[in-house]
């Protein structure tokens, strides 16, 4: 498999890493970038957009990564936040009237960051149709009580997360949060991140694969001992190759991105908020967003979890080599963005070969791995 890109010698065992991915039949195609200092020193990718491997991934191919969009999200909230819009200890009410329905009136925009806002799933039916017009799915959320108390416990709100914070952004800033996205964070930093993609990009977009154990996680929440654990309506692994999924706004889950996107973005963060003369956010702001909301178990994996204003922090990915400070957010089947403020990193990683959790997908940490190695 040959590797295309830049990468500088001191990070030549980035390179090693991600080429064996190939020769060991876990990738099918992706990208991997690292900004360190503002400056890019990794930037590679290889294999195929395609299933049938008619495609070779090129520097612009654009992926589904999943709930890494998330992290973005939290830092659309994060800049607002910090011009005074938003505030993340008043309630979500305060700027979506009708969400006060049902006992809701008292769910801060901090809980709702932090997947503690008892909106994890919907108390109705809905399809996907319903989710992707945004209107029906967010009219749902604002009429439902909350599944368990809200602040009472962490259940991860994998799809509601982001039409819940999506819907705040919109009623206080006029704009989609795709929108503010495009014109405030991925315009401003040259980053190829979308959240909402038109239809002439699909030819740039990367078909998504299921590999082993990749929807394991969904079945796993199902098992929940939690009322709708999983979001309704549950996610689908291949959802990403239909126009309609990539047409909509779904910012908990559907940001298509490359690789050296989400490691401009990160990178941007990791040294205070500006990146190549450009100030997009001060670093209080940042600090702010980053500093833990939630440390305890996650209810919908059954598993240790630590959770900032929108972004995961002290994730065993990276646990043990990244500063005490870092913050990002990992995407289903692979995908991970992340900065470290302590070492001035930002990292971006991104496949269409989705896996499982980490027994049977070893790539995000050999990559970090290799990163810590060279630093």
């Amino acid at each position: 498999m040959t590797i295309e890109g830049f990468c500088d010698p001191l990070f030549a065992g980035v390179r090693d890493a991600f080429a064996l991915f190939f020769d060991q039949g876990l990738e099918h195609g992706g990208g991997v970038s690292v900004v360190a200092d503002g400056k890019t020193v990794v930037d590679l990718w290889g294999g195929h957009a395609d299933a049938a491997r008619t495609r070779p991934w090129r520097r612009d191919t654009l992926v589904n990564v999943w709930s890494s969009t998330k992290g973005v999200v939290a830092l659309a909230i994060a800049m607002l936040v910090e011009r005074g819009k938003l505030d993340y200890a008043a309630p979500v009410a305060r700027y979506w009237p009708e969400f006060a329905a049902c006992g809701k009136e008292r769910i801060t925009l901090d809980q709702v960051m932090s997947h503690q806002a008892g909106l994890n799933g919907l108390a109705v039916p809905m399809d996907e149709a319903g989710m992707l017009a945004w209107t029906p799915y967010i009219n749902a959320l604002a009429a439902m009580a909350p599944l368990w108390e809200p602040g009472s416990r962490c259940v991860y709100h994998a799809l509601s997360y982001g039409h819940l914070a999506g819907e705040v952004l919109r009623r206080i800033d006029g704009r989609s949060v795709g929108c503010f996205i495009a014109e405030e964070i991925a315009g401003p930093l040259g980053a190829d991140f979308h959240v909402g993609l038109s239809a002439p990009e699909d030819a740039r977009a990367a078909e998504m694969i299921e590999g082993p154990k990749a929807s394991e996680w969904v079945d796993f929440v199902r098992a929940s001992p939690f009322p709708h654990a999983c979001d309704n309506p549950t996610p689908r692994a291949l959802a990403p190759n239909d126009r309609a999924w990539r047409a909509a706004e779904v910012p908990g889950g559907n940001g298509q991105s490359t690789a050296h996107a989400l490691a401009r973005i990160y990178g941007m963060m990791a040294t205070g908020g500006t990146f190549e003369g450009r100030r997009l956010v001060g670093r209080a702001a940042i600090e702010e967003a980053a500093r833990p909301r939630f440390r305890g178990m996650d209810d919908s994996f059954a598993l240790p979890a630590a959770f900032a204003a929108g972004f995961q922090i002290e994730d065993p990915v990276y646990a043990g080599r990244a500063s005490a400070q870092s913050f990002g957010h990992t995407g289903w089947g692979g995908a991970i963005g992340f900065a470290d403020p302590g070492a001035g990193v930002g990292f971006g990683y991104v496949t269409n070969r989705m896996l499982g959790f980490d027994d049977v997908d070893p790539r995000r940490k050999a990559l970090i791995d290799a990163v810590y190695d060279a630093l």
